[in-house]
Formats: structure tokens, C-alpha cells, sequence
């Protein structure tokens, strides 16, 4: 064999290897265990919840009486993009007695896909150019106040 070809097919070698297959999962979230999940009833209190469940993953922002605990599966393959390969969702709500009176869990077949909308908004004022764009701050900084007055510091 010339040095050539053994030159070539380590390169190959090396190329085809670069170009593996690296599958990472990474698990995201706070999801008690089922048999936990379980022992939550309607008529608990939040502590009661809070010390079988541990901490909720969210509490809602304009509702402070309802839990969410969140987990899901990210599946990413060296340079493709991430895909999400599990989710599940577990709501608690509590009524004013801090009492749980609802608890529904989701997983992503109860989510919906949302599309994308590519349209762009068109914006009304100057269009600006090339020159106005990257040199148009130019002059308008000022380190110290009071501007150029040559005021004594």
C-alpha cells in the first residue's frame, strides 16, 4: 500500500468517527414520584403538600393558591436541535382556607403545538443606512457631566 492511501484512510477513519452519534438526555425538573402523588388528597392543607411533595417547580405569579410541579426530557444529538421527548405537568389548586380543592395532571399529549408566525410587523419611521447605522453615536459620548465646558474636576 502506498503512503497515500494509508494516509487517506486514516483521515477517513477519523472523519467518520468525528460524525458519532452523542445522544444526551438531561432530565429538567421537580416531579414527585407517583406513589407520593398519591397521597395527596382534597382537604390537605399546604404544608400537609408541601411535606410529601417537597417545594412546587412554579407557583402561579397572579395566583398564589396554585402549585405546579413540572418535569421533562430533553433528547439532544451532538449539533441537531433539542427535542423534548417527555413532559409532565402536576397543578395543585388551594381555596382561601389554603385547603387543596383541585389536582389535575397533564403530560405533552394534553399540550398543544403552537406555530410560529414568520410575518414580520412593519414599523413606521427612518430607515436607517449603513453610515447612520454603525457610525451615527459617533461624538455623542460623554465621559464626564457637564459636557465639553472644561469645568476643573
Amino acid at each position: 500500500m502506498s503512503i497515500n492511501k494509508v494516509f487517506l484512510s486514516g483521515l477517513l477513519i477519523c472523519a467518520l468517527s468525528a460524525c458519532s452519534r452523542d445522544l444526551f438526555i438531561s432530565h429538567n425538573g421537580n416531579m414527585p414520584t407517583n406513589e407520593r402523588i398519591e397521597q395527596v388528597k382534597v382537604g390537605q392543607s399546604k404544608n400537609q403538600v408541601r411535606s410529601i411533595l417537597g417545594s412546587p417547580s412554579s407557583v402561579v405569579s397572579f395566583d398564589k393558591n396554585t402549585w405546579i410541579y413540572m418535569s421533562s426530557d430533553i433528547e439532544r444529538i451532538a449539533f441537531l436541535a433539542p427535542k423534548e421527548v417527555s413532559r409532565d405537568v402536576l397543578t395543585i389548586k388551594f381555596d382561601e382556607q389554603n385547603n387543596v380543592i383541585d389536582i389535575d395532571r397533564m403530560s405533552e399529549k394534553d399540550g398543544k403545538k403552537i406555530a410560529i408566525n414568520e410575518d414580520k410587523t412593519e414599523t413606521k419611521g427612518q430607515k436607517q443606512g449603513f453610515f447612520r447605522r454603525f457610525f451615527g453615536g459617533v461624538g455623542n459620548y460623554m465621559p464626564f457631566p457637564g459636557g465639553s465646558q472644561g469645568q476643573n474636576l
